[in-house]
């Protein structure tokens, strides 16, 4: 069986000429790792996989494809959920980033750190604390994915609400152009006004723009303290009352405010071994809040003070008295999201509303969702604090594939005809990629399409990079 197609044998000659040993991947036992993502729903087996270990390897291959017409994916830890760096399958070139994993430098003075694009997440966390800085990017995902994907689809995460998104935490940015051209604003000030803020166009731009190299991030001081509780409630509205409270009583101390409503705590109960009620009975809804700071004020009494004066809405809670007893705490909401489809396929919806409107948000959807499809199991959990839910849905056990796809057709179009309703967003933090394409495209407005496909043609004007993701395909062959 021939590794690529006959007459591919020129073209990897001539990518493996720019690449060093080991840089370029052509055997389908080596492109297996690459060719599916992290759900397990995406695949799409590439033409060869580039692995270059320098900007310089990656501005010549660039080049290359630039002159060649060789659509490319660039890809990090294939840890996103829409599509976007899986491969068209047996067209497209996969370029990775795993081999430009560097940490360059990291100044706890400038409270920034330097990264190479193909560094995991976790190793930039650990390097940080050894300056005694926090990098504060965290989601489950972080021993896999890699900082390059991160900045391309602007991930978000558990502390958006105190630090923001991704896009709030980037200083600066190399980039390689779709012409192999190095675009260095690799920079760790913090006040530069000299015209366009050009690095913000590739923030969540999901590869289509250019391939990100490298990046400066924003570090913090490393807290102290740490204090996490989990609550329990009557309903999603004093979920929202109650956070309304600890914006203001706990103030910026207050790092997450996780929602998760019944269904997901009894995932948790029925998944992971020795999880029993965590707060003796159920409750409707549950609450996960974290404060963290360091200095002279004692989050822990702060904490208690705060659950002291809510009252009228906590119906019971448990604040954790170890970092261990913490960590047990969060895995109640981890484990769910691992085990949510039971090792089966499951529709992840990752939107947004005004964070005043999402109690009434849940509720429409619930039972629109709830009227339309009545044998499917919704599981709701999100980070109140940004607005974001997601609200997925599991089909019955032994549902056949055709019904589950029908399933999940009818159910993302009730869900987002309520995001709608409410002037929401459809992707909260996943990004477009190719899965959430065609509903994206339904709702744009002519003249944002207008300017979005404006800066695509600008930035890659033969449509070799990500084609067909967050935009419709243009055929990189239309431009020889």
């Amino acid at each position: 069986m021939n590794a690529v197609p006959p007459n591919s044998a020129s073209l990897i000659a001539a990518l493996a000429g720019v690449l060093s040993d080991g840089g370029l991947l052509t055997e389908p036992q080596d492109l297996a790792r690459y060719s599916r993502d992290w759900s397990g729903d995406h695949f799409g087996r590439p033409l060869a996989v580039a692995r270059p270990s320098s900007v310089e390897e990656m501005s010549a291959l660039m080049r290359y494809c630039h002159a060649e017409r060789i659509p490319v994916v660039p890809q990090g830890g294939l840890t996103g959920l829409v599509g976007a760096a899986v491969a068209a399958d047996g067209d497209e070139v996969v370029v990775s980033l795993e081999r430009m994993n560097r940490i360059r430098s990291i100044s706890p003075i400038d409270f920034a750190v330097v990264v190479e694009a193909g560094c995991i997440l976790e190793d930039a966390k650990r390097a940080a604390e050894e300056s005694d800085c926090i990098l504060p990017i965290t989601f489950g995902a972080q021993g896999s994915c890699r900082i390059g994907g991160n900045v391309a689809t602007n991930a978000g995460g558990f502390n958006v609400l105190r630090y923001g998104m991704t896009r709030d935490l980037v200083l600066g940015l190399e980039v390689v152009l779709a012409d192999g051209r190095i675009w260095n604003g690799l920079k760790v000030l913090r006040k530069d006004n000299r015209g366009y803020d050009l690095k913000q166009v590739f923030i969540g731009s999901e590869g289509t723009l250019g391939i990100v190299t490298a990046a400066a991030l924003k570090l913090f001081p490393r807290p102290t303290q740490i204090e996490t509780a989990l609550v329990g409630l009557r309903s999603v509205e004093d979920a929202m009352a109650l956070y309304a409270r600890a914006r203001r009583d706990c103030s910026d101390l207050l790092t997450a405010f996780e929602l998760i409503l019944r269904g997901g705590i009894e995932i948790t109960m029925r998944e992971g071994k020795d999880f029993p009620e965590p707060l003796g009975k159920p409750y409707p809804a549950y609450v996960l809040i974290e404060v963290s700071g360091g200095g002279l004020i004692n989050l822990k009494d702060m904490l208690l003070s705060f659950l002291a004066g809510v009252e009228n809405l906590v119906e019971d809670g448990v604040v954790a008295s170890t970092r261990a007893q913490a960590e047990r705490l969060w895995l109640y909401r981890e484990i769910m999201v691992e085990r949510q489809g039971r090792g089966g396929r499951y529709l992840r919806t990752d939107v947004s509303v005004p964070i005043s409107k999402l109690a009434d948000f849940v509720t429409d959807a619930l039972f629109e969702l709830g009227r339309a499809r009545p044998d499917a199991l919704p599981v709701t959990y999100g980070h109140v604090g940004d607005g974001n839910i997601h609200l997925n849905v599991v089909p019955p056990q032994g549902m056949k594939a055709e019904a589950i796809e029908h399933l999940f057709e009818q159910a993302e179009a009730e869900i987002f005809a309520v995001v709608d309703r409410y002037g929401g967003s459809i992707s909260a933090e996943h990004g477009i990629g190719r899965v959430k394409q065609r509903a994206f495209l339904d709702r744009i407005d002519p003249v944002t399409l207008d300017l979005a496909a404006g800066i695509k043609d600008a930035f890659d004007p033969c449509h070799i990079l990500s084609n067909g993701r967050i935009l419709a395909s243009a055929s990189a062959l239309d431009y020889r």
